[in-house]
């Protein structure tokens, strides 16, 4: 992600060493230049699937005990001394004295203060890493720690193990994981998800302009500026979180 993707951009240089090994995103998303080439990736497509099912398998098998998780997301390059670090550090916190699991993407940053927050409380403290074209660090505040090769199969755990986002201030990774929770809401594909933006300051000019364009050019609604929350208070993060999930029932998580 990110960023935290995430969620997660890791600022470190080409290895100097020579080319490296692309990545199964890469493999599958990219169009070689050479006709050879394209053959034979177009030939082993097909076969790919079946790892991009194992991966998924995989990942519903060491997450199958996760119930009402909240996934955190943020930029990769927030240090430790920022005050948003500190900030995500002490609402994982709570989410972990609550009993909540805690899911990022595993690396530094945001995500770092996240599972520090929830592993130094003795909570769930979940990351689910990406292989990127240069090594992301995993942060070391884990109880569980899963490496995906693929975005989208990533992706999905955030959703399906968490009842809700919590959102820090980030770059493009960040918004790629904000904008299509919104859109899962906003097309029923998720209900009763809770999606709070941490940092007033941070997102005003973002959410300005989802007011005075968006709404205001008719691409969406009113009513949909619900879809998220906006605030500077961990305990406010919390606690629209735990009255989600206190709405779908969820108590015990064990992991």
């Amino acid at each position: 992600m990110s960023e935290s993707q995430a969620t997660s951009h890791p600022e470190q240089a080409h290895d100097p060493k020579g080319p490296r090994k692309p990545t199964q995103d890469e493999n599958l998303l990219n169009i070689p230049l050479d006709e050879e080439t394209l053959k034979i990736r177009r030939s082993s497509d097909s076969w790919r699937v079946l790892r991009i099912l194992g991966e998924f398998v995989w990942g519903f098998e060491n997450l199958q005990s996760v119930a009402g998780g909240v996934s955190i997301f943020g930029s990769a390059r927030t240090k430790p001394d920022h005050p948003m670090y500190l900030a995500a550090e002490e609402t994982a916190r709570l989410f972990a004295k609550a009993g909540v699991p805690v899911i990022t993407g595993g690396g530094p940053g945001i995500m770092e203060a996240a599972n520090k927050g929830a592993f130094e409380a003795e909570g769930i403290s979940i990351g689910c890493n990406i292989e990127l074209p240069h090594e992301q660090r995993v942060n070391p505040y884990l109880t569980s720690s899963l490496d995906f090769k693929f975005f989208f199969v990533r992706k999905t755990m955030f959703v399906k193990y968490a009842i809700g986002f919590v959102v820090f201030p980030g770059g493009f990774g960040t918004l790629d994981e904000l904008f299509e929770s919104l859109t899962l809401i906003q097309t029923g594909k998720v209900t009763d998800f809770p999606v709070v933006l941490f940092g007033t300051e941070y997102w005003r000019g973002m959410v300005d302009w989802i007011h005075q364009r968006m709404v205001d050019d008719g691409y969406i609604s009113t009513p949909e500026l619900r879809l998220f929350t906006v605030t500077d208070d961990p305990q406010v993060v919390v606690k629209t979180i735990m009255d989600a999930r206190d709405r779908l029932g969820i108590t015990a998580v064990e992991f």
